[in-house]
């Protein structure tokens, strides 16, 4: 295990352990960045797989273990046994490298680990955490509807209802309104098993102490209703995580600051801004699609192809069939984008997203309504929210066809229902903003938690 980088300081240190992937990484070092300023010493033990940038958090301590994956497994599109194997590799790893830090704050005098706060998917957390005689807290990156319709797979699937394949069916799923069996985030992809048993590992309960989740009231609030009385141990909703952290970067990928200055040209609320997250691919008729679909609608995009989301000859074709041409200076393409910014400006006005649950928290934190095109996992949930309960968003639900895109598209950012959905997108910011204030739910959620943590 290698120390990259350590500080010295009197007050309690806590250990976080992020799934080393950017949907799970962002939430967690922003919980770091909050407990920071409480007063708190944070190190941060993770994979040589796709580890964090140190120097984007000088005030981290930064340890590193070793994950012991294969190149071919760390390649495949498949995570579920790339999960599964992270949690056999690394727990005797972690034991040792706690075990060191232990030792090393008895003899040198170092701040004393209070607790771990590990991401749900690194569960093995829990079994080394007893072991060592720490506390620890489960960080969980998804909203409480995913976890509830997680938990209804299980019921369902033992109950003979639901094939470990899912369901394509349209009707509604008893007690998860407005979700139907098709909505449920069942993997479509390695073996269902694998992804159940998974499933189990996850939520099943351990010794932790409580969970935190990355959501709040104004969003949530009977779904977390509903898990309180289902949890033996407190949860603490303390979201969206990244509008109470101070700013910061943990992207993995390098962003390019060239399309904020092509922001500046456009006119407020024309830019439609698309993105389909930091693992989801393209295939070449949907690339196609797509690309059409925007440059017919005559409206100003800004679009993020991440390096590796599309096959580069289909993407160097695309450009010399005339697309360029047909957008002009009416389009802003770029590998990567820094999201929240681009979301804060006043010059977006919507939102084409694959729904990960980050992404979806940014765009509502800044009042933007979207476009929902749910890839895999819990976005399914995620766009069925945003397009029903808080009608923030419109879903695309057939396979993409540039007339339709086109029209979603128009639907959004011309017509009286985009309008409309903007107006309940501001209100729902607004409503967020108070939530994470002083009195709001949200906030006193996170004073009872470093409550919690200090009488650990």
């Amino acid at each position: 295990m290698e120390m990259e980088k350590e500080h010295k300081s009197s007050h309690p240190r806590l250990v976080l352990v992020p799934l080393p992937f950017q949907g799970h990484i962002n939430p967690m070092l922003q919980l770091g960045s909050i407990l920071h300023t409480k007063g708190f010493s944070i190190t941060v033990l993770h994979t040589a797989f796709n580890s964090p940038i140190p120097s984007n958090y000088p005030e981290f301590g930064f340890v590193s273990i070793p994950d012991n994956l294969s190149e071919q497994l760390i390649s495949a599109d498949d995570l579920l046994p790339f999960i599964s194997l992270l949690n056999l590799n690394c727990g005797v790893p972690f034991q040792e490298c706690l075990a060191k830090m232990v030792q090393k704050q008895e003899v040198e005098n170092e701040p004393s680990i209070a607790c771990i706060i590990y991401d749900e998917c690194m569960y093995f957390c829990d079994a080394v955490a007893k072991y060592v005689k720490l506390p620890s807290i489960v960080l969980r990156s998804t909203s409480a509807s995913t976890y509830l319709s997680r938990n209804a797979i299980l019921q369902l699937k033992a109950e003979g209802v639901l094939t470990s394949q899912g369901s394509t069916s349209q009707d509604l799923v008893p007690g998860l309104h407005p979700l139907r069996f098709k909505d449920l985030p069942v993997s479509k992809i390695g073996t269902p098993e694998i992804f159940l048993q998974l499933i189990t590992n996850i939520y099943k309960t351990r010794t932790s102490s409580a969970i935190i989740w990355n959501t709040n009231d104004v969003l949530e609030q009977p779904s977390l209703q509903e898990i309180q009385k289902q949890c033996q141990v407190g949860i603490f909703p303390v979201g969206p995580l990244h509008e109470v952290a101070p700013a910061s970067s943990s992207s993995l990928i390098k962003e390019d600051n060239s399309c904020i200055t092509w922001l500046e040209k456009q006119k407020q609320n024309t830019v439609l801004y698309v993105s389909l997250g930091s693992l989801a691919s393209v295939d070449k008729k949907e690339l196609g699609e797509m690309a059409w679909g925007l440059a017919n609608s005559k409206q100003p995009f800004l679009w993020v192809i991440r390096p590796g989301s599309v096959d580069d000859q289909e993407w160097k074709k695309l450009l010399t069939e005339g697309f360029v041409e047909a957008v002009g200076e009416n389009g802003c393409i770029v590998k990567w984008a820094p999201q929240k910014e681009v979301l804060a400006h006043g010059a977006v006005g919507g939102f084409w997203t694959h729904c990960g649950w980050n992404s979806t928290l940014e765009s509502i934190s800044e009042g933007v309504p979207m476009i929902c095109k749910p890839c895999f996992g819990d976005q399914r949930v995620n766009a069925r929210h945003v397009s029903k309960v808080w009608r923030i968003g419109i879903q695309l639900e057939n396979k993409c066809e540039r007339g339709e895109i086109e029209r979603a598209i128009k639907r959004l950012m011309v017509d009286k229902e985009g309008k409309e959905m903007r107006h309940r997108a501001k209100n729902l910011k607004e409503r967020i903003q108070l939530d994470i204030r002083e009195g709001g739910s949200s906030y006193n959620s996170l004073n009872k938690l470093i409550e919690l943590i200090m009488s650990f």
